[in-house]
């Protein structure tokens, strides 16, 4: 017999896959003898223990029958069928094929090979390393109060409880813990609402720019997703649609990615023009907390008197990305359904990473982190601001950085059809640089950059821009 092993896993497990595949696809035939284990040991080369151990797996699986004296015979099983070779198949469902027409992911860096050593990309928050290493003490002690039974499907009560109060205190947003739902992260809460709230074939309104990862989900689950236009005042309201919208995604406190602070008049009128429309608001907090200001514009959900927003925030910026841990402050006609996707989704997130996170808010230590954070953040923002506003005027543009961990700079002079080998350029010296048009629907008029500063340090940001005014000297 002339086996093939694939070098995955055990020895025994090996061979038992390799007789296995003969058996399935016919080679050897119902009620053959198989060698015995000896010979086949020497045949393989193998300990004769091995054989031993493949032979009793593939008796417990019932594709061979060992009996005492006689030894161990192929049982009468019909061979596999197997797809023809090379055969394509094609979507199996709805859903498959439009997630199948989505196109590309083009987000910042999505598909950057190497790495380079001065990276300003986007999407890699200020990590604390000495947090990130006691979270192990943290889950520990977790796990003894979560226990081992399943999750409750809204969330661990404790974490509820938290979060309501931080928000009550930090973002002027009032609810109880009834009205949290511990999600996994801003994806799954998305993906949620959408579940609840849009059918198939019903409009759903972005932000242009926007988050690419959102508007794919949307278009995948079925929606016919129609842009709108941002100003330097977030969200032009005035132009929206007056018809109906069921949903519309937005980004106020922090708009992704150009960095504008949606205006308090700007933020009033889209709560007017969701309680004329009956549309709902998808709102997106995502890095609120990182704001210069000593008090940011207050959330749209803590303005909103006639229950229409979805408040969704996340700890994968403000802890790390691996904690796939975030929330929805659902509106109350919404609860329940929300609450019910959840359970029929996933069971509920993991207890003990909700116990570490609850005790962690509970203590205040969430929010002496944060004040480091911000501390640290402002710190590496002022110094790339700064080592860049020496190279403004002729050259370039900053765009609003009062907040979060990246703004945008736009080119004066730059062509787009020159943008590709600047960023090359850049990359040939150690400097990762990455376009800001991959998330318009529209292509602005201009070409920019998203400059995300979090990973790295003062010293290496100053580094950076001393390599990117090399770059711009060589246009």
């Amino acid at each position: 017999m002339y086996l093939t092993l694939d070098r995955k896993g055990t020895l025994y497990e090996q061979i038992a896959r390799a007789i296995k595949l003969e058996i399935l696809e016919g080679r050897i035939a119902a009620g053959s003898m198989l060698p015995s284990t000896r010979n086949l040991a020497t045949a393989l080369g193998v300990a004769r223990r091995s054989v031993l151990q493949a032979y009793e797996l593939l008796c417990a699986e019932e594709l061979a029958i060992a009996r005492a004296g006689s030894g161990t015979r192929v049982a009468k099983v019909s061979p596999a069928v197997r797809a023809p070779a090379r055969t394509p198949l094609g979507p199996q469902s709805r859903y498959e094929a439009r997630m199948r027409a989505l196109p590309p992911i083009t987000l910042a860096g999505a598909h950057t090979s190497g790495r380079p050593r001065y990276n300003l990309l986007y999407g890699e928050p200020l990590i604390d390393a000495a947090l990130f290493y006691s979270w192990r003490r943290k889950l520990a002690a977790a796990a003894l109060r979560a226990g081992p039974s399943y999750p409750a499907a809204g969330g661990y009560l404790p974490l509820r409880r938290a979060i309501a109060d931080y928000l009550a205190r930090r973002r002027g947003v009032l609810c109880n813990a009834a009205d949290v739902l511990i999600v996994a992260g801003t994806q799954q809460a998305l993906a949620l609402v959408e579940r609840v709230v849009v059918d198939p074939g019903d409009r759903v309104l972005v932000e242009d720019p926007h988050y690419q990862l959102a508007v794919h989900s949307l278009l995948a689950h079925g929606a016919i997703v129609k842009s709108a236009r941002t100003d330097n005042e977030g969200l032009v309201v005035e132009e929206l649609p007056q018809g109906s919208a069921r949903l519309i995604f937005v980004t106020p406190s922090h708009q992704f990615p150009s960095g504008v602070v949606m205006s308090l008049n700007r933020r009033l009128e889209l709560l007017q023009w969701a309680a004329r429309t009956g549309s709902w608001i998808f709102e997106d907090d995502y890095d609120t907390e990182f704001h210069s200001a000593d008090k940011p514009l207050p959330a749209l959900r803590s303005l909103d008197v006639a229950d229409r927003v979805l408040y969704v925030g996340s700890f994968s910026k403000t802890l790390f990305p691996s904690l796939r841990l975030g929330y929805i402050v659902c509106p109350a006609s919404l609860r329940d359904a929300l609450y019910k996707a959840k359970l029929l989704d996933d069971l509920g997130s993991p207890s003990v990473e909700q116990a570490a996170l609850a005790t962690f808010i509970q203590s205040r230590q969430y929010e002496k982190h944060l004040r480091k954070s911000v501390k640290e953040l402002m710190n590496r923002r002022r110094a790339v601001v700064e080592a860049l506003q020496r190279l403004a005027g002729s050259h370039i543009e900053i765009g609003p950085h009062q907040a979060g961990m990246h703004f945008a700079i736009w080119f004066k002079n730059l062509p787009f059809n020159r943008l590709d080998a600047f960023i090359e350029r850049a990359k040939s010296l150690g400097l990762g640089l990455y376009p800001i048009h991959p998330y318009y629907r529209t292509r602005p008029a201009r070409p920019g950059l998203l400059i995300g500063y979090a990973g790295l340090t003062v010293n290496q940001l100053k580094t950076a821009v001393e390599l990117f005014a090399r770059c711009l000297d060589g246009e």
